[in-house]
């Protein structure tokens, strides 16, 4: 499945989520933008975590470590971890070609509707990107 990059949502921390399932199945897709990657150039290490986890809307579920830095990876949804892209951590270098269909860290089976209303969509997050550089 090819996701669209402009239906996704994304938070302030530059995670995105795909949202897919009806009422009360609803699952979250969640990765890190190609903003994020391009400014942290240079992956070297993800730290996922397990299935089963629960996360919370801004809650740390993970890092990603580049040759600058070590950043938290922050969850945009509440549930419970379904399944954890595990071949990521070791083909880092394809998160710059492709973060929103190979990209992907995490699939969440959603609890609540917490924190999507606090989610951005495509344009806004554009916009809040031009207006970091």
């Amino acid at each position: 499945m090819t996701r669209d990059e402009s239906k996704l949502l994304y938070a302030a921390t530059h995670e995105w989520a795909a949202i897919e399932g009806e009422s009360g199945d609803r699952v979250a897709t969640i990765g890190i933008s190609g903003f994020a990657i391009e400014q942290l150039n240079d992956l070297v290490y993800m730290d996922l975590p397990e299935v089963g986890r629960s996360v919370a809307p801004g809650e740390e579920f993970g890092e990603v470590e580049s040759v600058k830095a070590v950043s938290p990876m922050y969850s945009p949804v509440a549930g419970e971890v379904l399944e954890v892209h595990s071949e990521l951590p070791d083909q880092l270098e394809k998160l710059n070609d492709d973060p929103i269909n190979f990209g992907w860290m995490i699939k969440v089976r959603l609890s609540s509707d917490e924190g999507i209303d606090q989610l951005m969509d495509h344009e806004a997050y554009q916009k809040q990107c031009a207006e970091s550089q």
